[in-house]
């Protein structure tokens, strides 16, 4: 059996993806066969995996840092939250349901047994799996039944670091108050702490270190510096919308993407946001849509009806409508195509109510019914526009059809059109996710919208960040005794 560690958190946000994903290259590089794992994620922000399901975003960026393919095993379980109070549940990629948080709880056995097989797969391949907990490891109100923390650790016996974040804020009494409220026994898989994201002389946090140490037990495992680009990568959920400021000073044309509840996939615009030629101006609810838009992009939702209602009531459908009068250009990717055509029907009840039909922006002469058979696949193509050729994948409900289908934006690999364009070519539709992520494709937006490309090859710089940061890491964290932690992982 592999080795295996486990990085917690005192709270969301704290940095606990990042860190797995600067572990996982980390010890890649050391020559070591390894793994991410994350027994429940919350997210819409998802990947597809090689083995034709989805998982957490988050895992697909671990996976990609250990220099593996993603796989369904890596998230066994993936909740993708469909209103405040319900989520759509998926096991080993596929999805099995929808509960309410109360219903969930039922849940959570039957689920502990696709979380423990995935996770002895993964361990009968690997050298080391390094595992993400969920929240925070202090929720003891949570803990009967727990299969994303303790729950998690005390099944398989897994030793826990626990991660804090001092930018926020009350580091040591977030990192000794988990100490305190958490039961003993979970507090005995605990090897050590990491306070994450410092800003500014260490050696003034020095006392701080040993504070959090005499109180816990734990052994201090690193005071880790912020790291600037952290932001530059895919995030895991909403959280990864809120970036620190950047200077938008002599930016080119303006992108416009308007935020709604629901947003999914939202790393389709982690590439914009680096092209220097480009203002990409999120659209907080309560602002209207900037006139002087080059583009307003509608991106993936995880409830279209209901961000297309939301759009609505924030009188974004009247921007968008006075952009296209002005000869803007609109492009809608997955949720977003769909909102573009005429209407959006909902027979079974996907996304709520059965029978419903709602009216969408009339921008393409479409029609879309929604329906209970999701694609998952990855797909390449062409753009019938320029030729230029883009790889991306596709994970929707929902068939669309009508007559501006005879004018698709792309033909597939596969022979299959895909998406829609208008007669006048400047509103157009897909389901393609990650195009941008594709240099060629991106070129050729952005050429179409008057901006200088820069020649920025962007998977070549996620790369060279995950470099730096697990560099970064090694430097500040005592990596060699948390693989010497992960060795007193037991067999379950």
């Amino acid at each position: 059996m592999a080795r295996a560690l486990m990085v917690q958190g005192t709270g969301s946000n704290v940095g606990k993806s990042l860190l797995v994903a600067g572990l996982c290259r980390h010890f890649a590089r050391r020559g070591l066969v390894v793994r991410p794992f994350k027994p429940q994620n919350m997210s819409n922000n998802a990947a597809v995996t090689a083995d034709g399901g989805e998982i957490g975003r988050a895992q697909a960026l671990q996976a990609r840092a250990a220099c593996v393919a993603p796989s369904v095993h890596m998230n066994p379980v993936l909740l993708k939250p469909q209103s405040e109070i319900g989520s759509q549940i998926v096991v080993q990629g596929r999805m099995v349901g929808t509960a309410k948080a109360r219903e969930y709880q039922a849940w959570k056995p039957r689920l502990m047994e696709a979380v423990l097989d995935s996770f002895g797969r993964l361990r009968r391949e690997a050298d080391l799996v390094v595992v993400e907990g969920a929240g925070s490891a202090s929720e003891v109100n949570l803990r009967s039944g727990d299969i994303a923390n303790m729950g998690f650790a005390r099944a398989t016996g897994t030793p826990v670091i626990i991660v804090g974040d001092i930018d926020r804020g009350g580091v040591i009494a977030s990192l000794v108050g988990t100490k305190v409220v958490i039961d003993s026994a979970d507090a005995a898989l605990v090897a050590g702490f990491v306070v994450n994201r410092f800003r500014g002389d260490p050696s003034l946090f020095a006392d701080g270190m040993r504070l959090i140490a005499a109180h816990t037990g734990w052994a201090p495992l690193g005071l880790v510096p912020h790291f600037a680009d952290a932001g530059r990568l895919p995030a895991e959920d909403r959280l990864g919308l809120e970036r620190e400021p950047r200077d938008e000073t002599g930016k080119g044309v303006t992108i416009a993407v308007p935020v709604m509840p629901r947003i999914s996939n939202f790393d389709d615009l982690d590439p914009l946001r680096e092209e220097p030629g480009v203002r990409l101006v999120l659209v907080e609810p309560g602002t209207p849509i900037p006139a002087e838009a080059a583009l307003v992009l509608l991106p993936g939702s995880k409830t279209t009806i209901d961000d297309l209602a939301f759009l609505r009531a924030q009188g974004w459908d009247i921007d968008i409508a006075a952009h296209v009068r002005r000869g803007g250009r609109v492009l809608g990717l997955c949720g977003g195509f769909q909102m573009l055509g005429r209407s959006i029907a909902d027979p079974d009840g996907i996304e709520g109510p059965p029978g419903r039909v709602v009216p969408g922006l009339g921008l393409l002469d479409l029609e879309t019914r929604l329906t209970g058979v999701k694609t998952l696949e990855a797909v390449s193509g062409t753009a019938l526009a320029d030729g230029a050729p883009f790889s991306g994948y596709e994970m929707h409900v929902g068939e669309t059809t009508g007559p501006d289908a005879v004018r698709p934006f792309a033909h597939l690999a596969d022979g299959r059109p895909d998406g829609a364009v208008s007669r006048d070519g400047r509103v157009v539709g897909t389901y393609v996710h990650g195009l941008f992520a594709d240099d060629a494709q991106r070129a050729a937006w952005l050429d179409r919208l008057g901006a200088k490309t820069s020649g920025l090859a962007y998977e070549a710089l996620v790369e060279d960040i995950l470099d730096r940061f697990a560099d970064h890491l090694a430097a500040h964290a005592d990596c060699d005794r948390l693989l010497a932690i992960s060795e007193t992982a037991r067999a379950p």
